[in-house]
């Protein structure tokens, strides 16, 4: 999952009604209307992340086998654009009229380099050759200014579940492209890099894996997501290299507020305080400003390996935890008896430039999750709502973050103002029926208009294809 910071959104428009919001708060200060849904019907196709272009009032949407073109006003497919010619996608990028897919070497060995192909966003033809960047590249975006591209080089290890992994481990980096010139400057590893704060999973086999990129206003750093390892890691723009790492530590569900639903097979669904912490682990992040200062926000997902040898069931040995914690899954590299470390912190974080956690949503994304009837009790034990994605939208001077929840049972958005980071205050949580596990969003300004488009992954019970969703967003009138 993947997201977007935009630009400020400063008219509304005001427009004939359509589909209402379900669960829609009268008393929040926005609210949502749906424009459109968009079934993915190419075979193989999958909505997972969004990227809004103005210049031609389009959605690009990629997701595996290619990336569709949508008419941001209707939803109408305007082009799919096949890419296995080249590998699977992963995510597309788009700035002043340039589409940047990040694309995986194709099976059976994703461990081989992967490639960035760019798109004239207008034409809809590729614009140069292909450039070969680092392994399984999972996530891309453009400076602000569009002058360079950074690609997030997962470098993930081939796996089946439960089976072990393919070696040798391919290794993580971030590759910096020069778009004028369409050629790379440099692919940025994480040799020798100094490591600071407590919790960064260094004993897990594999090298750092890059997950999201979110680049300060001024272009001069970038903060790289290191999901997999609890991690994020701060790359210098100038110098083209990391300077650091910093481990960003657990949170403890045994503290009020930080309630929990350990268990899975019990019935009910109870949120409760537990002895067992949760690494944060995040995957989407979005970069804002408040008073000069540069701030963070992310998505705490959690993540285990792929082949699962890093997992356990905190009840088995030789953890041998009681009821309710025998069912939680917990990490083996990180856990001991009576001392429990599940995967992702089950909500979303805002961290300033140093990695210090100012703000952190607490429980309320289950809860509130659990209050709309959309909370997915078979995933209590494992990560819960599971938030993945991040976009921020500034409306009327007040920055609102959007947190994709992927594991609820119908397609669900948590709604913030965090205008101040260290006083963010829930607005309202968007839930579509039809649709289900939001991968990525982007959050958008289009001619006085502000939107929110949905990347949904999954198909919903019953039906048979991944759908991408537009909101309108409206500020109320008091």
């Amino acid at each position: 999952m993947k997201s977007y910071l935009t630009s400020a959104c400063r008219a509304l428009m005001i427009a004939s009604l359509t589909v209402p919001l379900m669960a829609d708060d009268p008393e929040a200060p926005l609210s949502f209307t749906k424009v459109w849904t968009h079934s993915h019907t190419d075979p193989g196709q999958i909505s997972e992340i969004p990227a809004f272009d103005a210049k031609t009032n389009t959605i690009w949407v990629a997701g595996v086998v290619g990336v569709d073109v949508l008419d941001a006003a209707t939803g109408a497919l305007v082009k799919h654009i096949d890419v296995t010619g080249y590998g699977l996608v992963n995510s597309v990028a788009v700035h002043n009229g340039l589409a940047a897919f990040a694309i995986e070497a194709p099976p059976p060995d994703r461990r081989l380099p992967g490639v960035v192909v760019l798109y004239d966003t207008r034409t809809r033809v590729p614009l140069g050759d292909p450039i070969q960047v680092g392994s399984l590249p999972d996530m891309l975006t453009f400076t602000h200014d569009g002058t360079r591209l950074l690609v997030a080089n997962e470098a993930t290890p081939n796996a089946v579940a439960d089976t072990a992994y393919t070696l040798p481990d391919p290794q993580g980096s971030v590759s910096i492209i020069d778009v004028k010139k369409w050629r790379l400057i440099t692919t940025a590893t994480f040799d020798g890099v100094p490591q600071f704060g407590t919790n960064l999973r260094t004993n897990v086999g594999m090298d750092f894996e890059p997950e999201y990129i979110a680049v300060d206003h001024d272009g001069s750093r970038a903060f790289v997501t290191l999901q997999d390892a609890n991690g994020v890691a701060i790359l210098d723009l100038k110098q083209n290299a990391f300077t650091e790492i910093i481990g960003l530590g657990a949170k403890d569900f045994n503290v009020l507020g930080n309630e929990i639903d350990p268990k899975d097979n019990d019935g009910k669904i109870e949120f409760r305080n537990v002895a067992a912490k949760g690494l944060f682990m995040p995957d989407g992040a979005a970069i804002y400003k408040w008073r000069g200062r540069t701030f963070v926000v992310m998505a705490n997902e959690g993540d285990f390996r792929e082949d699962n040898v890093d997992r356990s069931a905190a009840g088995g040995a030789p953890y041998l935890a009681a009821d309710p914690l025998d069912r939680l899954r917990i990490s083996n590299k990180d856990s001991s008896p009576g001392n429990l470390f599940a995967a992702g912190a089950r909500s979303f974080s805002i961290r300033d430039e140093f990695g210090t956690l100012v703000y952190d949503s607490a429980s309320i994304l289950d809860r509130e999750a659990n209050a709309r009837g959309v909370y997915d009790d078979s995933r209590s034990r494992d990560k819960g709502v599971e938030p993945e994605g991040v976009a921020l939208l500034d409306i009327r001077g007040r920055t609102y973050a959007f947190i994709g929840l992927e594991r609820a049972t119908k397609s669900a958005v948590a709604v913030f103002d965090v205008s101040n980071p260290y006083d963010p205050y829930f607005i309202d949580m968007i839930v579509t029926t039809g649709d289900l596990s939001p991968e990525g969003l982007a959050a958008f300004a289009y001619r006085g208009g502000c939107y929110l488009a949905i990347a949904n992954e999954v198909p919903a019970i019953g039906t048979t294809f991944s759908n991408t969703s537009l909101y309108r967003i409206d500020v109320r009138v008091p």
